[in-house]
């Protein structure tokens, strides 16, 4: 299968993804002469949309620029990638569940809405790092020219971050807040790894395989 394919298919994904995400938005039930009141009573919504799309829009960002370093696709490499876009589809259900639950301000009812989340981003770093191990053990799919110090330093980023939605599920049990603070944490870090993972791309095309 060709690249352009893989990744057309993958970006329609992303953009239907980040469309149903804002699709969440209604109009509020209000009285004449209190639409403000009733728009900012759903700030949980709007928390919740930015947070994940900002989250949507960082994983695209690393889907793109890390296959786009791939000259073909095998058979399970392609399987690989739709059970990592049908892991990233996930993220509207816990997104519409914390805001619901910030909304009533339930605490049990939070705690499980983030846990939730949790275990959705969880699941979707475990399956970038299926596909980054995969793409280890065959190197003839991947476009020469990028060193292997460039694979190498990436390979564990998953890893990382599977650990940090770990730690949030545990320390939701105890804190919802602290539990949040980490989850915000796993995400702002897959930020920071693409920054880096830029960063080292550009120095990596110079190196040899």
């Amino acid at each position: 299968m060709k690249t352009d394919r893989f990744q057309a298919f993958s970006d329609g994904i992303f953009a239907i993804l980040i469309t149903i995400l804002v699709l969440e938005f209604h109009i509020p039930n209000y009285q004449p002469g209190h639409l403000l009141p009733a728009i900012l009573a759903q700030w949980p919504l709007m928390l919740s949309y930015v947070f994940s799309y900002f989250y949507v829009g960082t994983l695209w960002l690393f889907h793109h620029d890390y296959f786009n370093m791939l000259q073909r696709i095998d058979r399970n490499l392609n399987m690989l990638n739709l059970l990592m876009l049908f892991s990233i589809t996930l993220i509207d259900y816990p997104m519409s569940l914390v805001a619901d639950a910030l909304t009533t301000g339930n605490r049990q009812d939070m705690q499980t809405a983030f846990i939730v989340y949790d275990l959705v981003a969880l699941f979707i770093s475990a399956t970038f790092y299926l596909m980054y191990a995969y793409l280890h053990h065959h190197q003839a799919l991947k476009k020469p020219g990028i060193s292997m110090a460039f694979y190498t330093a990436i390979k564990l980023d998953p890893v990382r971050s599977v650990t940090i939605y770990a730690l949030a599920i545990i320390a939701t049990f105890w804190s919802v807040w602290f539990g949040v603070i980490l989850l915000a944490s796993g995400i702002i870090f897959h930020f920071v790894a693409y920054l880096q993972m830029s960063h080292q791309l550009e120095q990596a095309k110079g190196g040899t395989q």
